[in-house]
């Protein structure tokens, strides 16, 4: 069930690399049904918060008319930031699976853990490294490609 889900946000991801975003994509799942996709686009919004994770919460939470996704679960093709992995607490995310872990910025595990926070008011079950190796992929190539320019 996850690797189906997680292909969707890898379309995302495939879909922000033709654009010449950073390549990640998002989907948001409620029960078994896709109610949210995003990838980043940062440089065609010009807006540093453009992340496919905050794109896909505003989504779904106008989709569901709530602010809380409790019921949901965001699949995300690399592991969430600080800012991402804290907007994914204040919006009550159920479930977080990411493909690729981000050793640089990655703030759900890699250099710290927000969702797992006990000082904070709501934590996150996480699963990592479905699809790990196509969603690393996909960066490599999009930095090989950037630096080849």
């Amino acid at each position: 069930m996850h690797e189906r889900f997680m292909e969707e946000a890898i379309k995302q991801a495939r879909k922000a690399f033709e654009e010449e975003e950073i390549p990640i994509g998002c989907v948001i799942v409620c029960g078994d049904k896709i109610i949210a996709r995003a990838r980043n686009s940062k440089i065609k919004d010009n807006d540093s918060l453009a992340h496919a994770e905050l794109k896909a919460i505003r989504k779904a939470q106008k989709k569901l008319g709530t602010k809380y996704l409790y019921d949901c679960t965001l699949y995300v093709t690399v592991e969430p930031c600080a800012m991402c992995a804290g907007a994914l607490v204040n919006a009550r995310v159920g479930k977080l699976v990411f493909g690729a872990k981000e050793p640089k910025t990655g703030c759900c595990g890699s250099l710290y853990n927000i969702v797992a926070d006990e000082r904070l008011n709501h934590r996150i079950p996480t699963e990592s490294g479905i699809l790990r190796e196509e969603c690393e992929k996909i960066m490599k190539e999009f930095f090989v490609k950037r630096r080849n320019v």
